[in-house]
C-alpha cells in the first residue's frame, strides 16, 4: 500500500515540476520586461536632465554675453562714440558741451530774474497812493529782475508827461528783452552745426568706403559696412545733440516770453498808478 502511494506520488511530482518551470518561464520574461522599462525610464530621466543642463548652460552663456555686450546705456554710447570717426565725433561732442553751457547760463539768469510781479506792483501802487515816490523806488531797487528794473526806469521819469514815460518804458523794455535773449544766437548756431557735422561725417564715411572698395578691387560687404557704420554713427550723434539742445532752447524761449508778458503787464499797471498820482497832484495843486 505504501509502495502504491509512492508510485502515485512520483508521477504527480513529475507533472507538477514542469508546471512550476512553466510558470517560472512565464514570470522571467515579465521580470525582464519590467527591468527594461525601468532602465528606459532612467535613461529618459538622464537624457532630460542632460537636456535641461545644456539649455540652462546655453541661457546662462547668452545672458553673460548680453551683459558683456550691454553694460549700461552710457557704456553703449561710449562704445558707439569710439566706433565713429574720432575727428567728427569730437566736434559733435564739443558742440554739445558748448551748447549746454550757454543753455545752463541762460536758465540760471532767467530763473533769477523771475519774481512775483503782482506782489511787486501792489507794493509800488501802495507807495504811489501815498505819494511816496522814493519809497516805490526803494522797492524796485531791492527787487531783482527786469520787471523791477523797468518799473524803476518809469519812476525816474515820473515828473515827465505820460507819453514820454510810456516811450521810456518801451525803449527800456526792448533793452531788457535783448538782455534776456543774449546767448540764444549761439544756442541756435550749435543746434544747426551739430547735425551738419554729422552729415559731413556721413559723406566722408561714404567716400572712405568707396576708396577702400577701389583699393581692394572688390565690393566686399565688410569694407562697405565699415565705412557706412562710421557714417551713420556720426549722423545719429549729430541729430541727438541737435534734439537735446532744441529742447533746452524751447524751454528758454518760454521763460523769456513769460518774463516779457510780466514786463508788459507791469508797465501798464505802473502807467495807471502814475496817472492817478498825476491827477492827485494836479487836484492838490489846484
Amino acid at each position: 500500500m505504501s509502495l502504491l502511494a509512492v508510485l502515485l506520488a512520483v508521477p504527480s511530482g513529475l507533472i507538477a515540476a514542469p508546471q512550476s518551470q512553466g510558470e517560472m518561464a512565464q514570470q522571467q520574461p515579465a521580470a525582464d520586461t519590467s527591468m527594461v522599462a525601468a532602465d528606459s525610464a532612467a535613461y529618459d530621466m538622464l537624457s532630460a536632465d542632460s537636456a535641461m543642463a545644456a539649455i540652462s548652460e546655453e541661457l546662462s552663456g547668452t545672458d553673460n554675453e548680453a551683459a558683456e555686450e550691454g553694460g549700461g546705456l552710457h557704456k553703449q554710447l561710449k562704445r558707439k562714440f569710439m566706433e565713429g570717426s574720432a575727428g567728427f565725433m569730437s566736434l559733435v561732442a564739443l558742440a554739445l558741451v558748448l551748447g549746454l553751457a550757454f543753455c545752463i547760463e541762460r536758465l540760471i539768469y532767467l530763473t533769477l530774474s523771475e519774481v512775483n510781479a503782482r506782489r511787486l506792483m501792489k507794493g509800488i501802487d501802495a507807495k504811489l497812493e501815498l505819494g511816496d515816490v522814493e519809497g516805490a523806488k526803494d522797492i524796485c531797487r531791492d527787487t531783482r529782475g527786469p520787471v523791477a528794473s523797468i518799473c524803476y526806469q518809469g519812476l525816474l521819469h515820473v515828473k515827465e508827461p505820460l507819453e514820454q514815460i510810456d516811450r521810456q518804458l518801451t525803449n527800456y523794455g526792448s533793452l531788457q528783452v535783448s538782455n534776456m535773449e543774449k546767448g540764444c544766437t549761439w544756442i541756435r548756431l550749435f543746434i544747426a552745426v551739430a547735425p551738419s557735422l554729422g552729415f559731413l561725417g556721413t559723406v566722408i564715411g561714404m567716400v572712405m568706403a568707396f576708396d577702400r572698395i577701389q583699393t581692394a578691387g572688390d565690393i566686399s560687404p565688410t569694407i562697405v559696412a565699415e565705412g557706412m557704420k562710421v557714417a551713420l554713427i556720426t549722423t545719429i550723434f549729430g541729430i541727438i545733440v541737435a534734439i537735446v539742445l532744441q529742447f533746452f532752447y524751447n524751454y528758454i524761449l518760454s521763460k523769456i516770453e513769460r518774463l516779457t508778458a510780466q514786463m508788459e503787464e507791469s508797465a501798464i499797471t505802473l502807467m495807471d498808478s502814475i496817472s492817478r498820482l498825476k491827477v492827485k497832484d494836479y487836484e492838490g495843486g489846484r
